[in-house]
């Protein structure tokens, strides 16, 4: 079943910011709930732009338990702050996903542990100290490193999402096919096989017709084998598309009801 991870809790937005500003908690927990109403798998939770790693962490360790309160959700705690990463995860209930590490050696190194102490699923991006591959061969080596590193250290692969990077198709629209193409091979890397993440939005940024380029890429990435995005889980076509693309790739079974039963999976 394809997951959706809620990308709202985020310090980037100009209300989940005051928020923190201000420790209310009534924003936090209205999207916590909203997006679990629309279908929502995970929670993302990033704190934004906090200049302290101290700071960040406290601030974590907030955003997780007003969070939690509203729903029983589980959080993918999103930050390179390891300090602010142990404390969400610290005080998470259930199975959190930690979001993300990158194949550089000193990164891996650090979050692959932190996974497998907390029983975490874990979030890899295909690229390294050199920046994001162009090719998908080159993506495919890079998950390749993940998958090897995961396997040494007992994470199972159904708990490693290798998100491939999408980047924004006004100015790197090569990428977008070998972005596809990579979303294909990883899936040939091990039995069973890792799981595989976007970040949807990063494909329109800054774009016009976002909603209409993340609904396209959605499904077409979906066919080459993506099984989660951190998307807008309040975008009802959006979500339509997701629910849609399940019932023709024969991952869920179909009734009339479809869109609804999506939503309350």
């Amino acid at each position: 079943m394809f997951e959706i991870i809620g990308e709202r809790i985020n310090g980037l937005f100009t209300d989940i910011r005051e928020a923190i500003a201000n420790k209310d908690p009534k924003p936090i927990q209205q999207w916590a709930v909203k997006q679990a109403e629309k279908g929502a798998a995970w929670l993302d939770i990033n704190t934004g732009p906090i200049s302290s790693k101290e700071e960040q962490a406290e601030v974590m360790e907030w955003l997780v338990k007003t969070a939690q309160e509203a729903v029983d959700l589980p959080c993918a705690i999103d930050t390179t702050n390891p300090l602010a990463m142990e404390a969400g995860l610290k005080v998470h209930k259930g199975k959190a996903m930690i979001n993300s590490t990158t194949a550089e050696q000193a990164k891996m190194e650090v979050f692959f542990p932190m996974a497998a102490k907390y029983n975490a699923a874990l979030v890899a991006l295909a690229m390294n100290e050199k920046g994001v591959p162009k090719s998908a061969e080159d993506r495919t080596a890079l998950a390749m490193e993940l998958v090897a590193m995961a396997d040494a250290y007992g994470i199972p692969f159904q708990d490693l999402y290798i998100d491939p990077l999408v980047l924004p198709v006004n100015v790197a629209q090569e990428h977008a096919p070998e972005a596809l193409e990579a979303l294909r091979q990883v899936k040939l890397l091990s039995n069973p096989a890792p799981k595989t993440t976007v970040g949807l939005s990063n494909i329109s940024q800054k774009a016009p017709n976002r909603p209409l380029i993340n609904r396209t890429f959605l499904a077409m990435a979906m066919v080459c084998g993506l099984d989660s995005a951190i998307m807008d889980a309040d975008d009802d076509d959006l979500v339509d598309t997701a629910a849609t693309a399940s019932i023709i790739l024969n991952q869920s079974i179909y009734c009339d009801s479809y869109l609804k039963i999506f939503r309350q999976k």
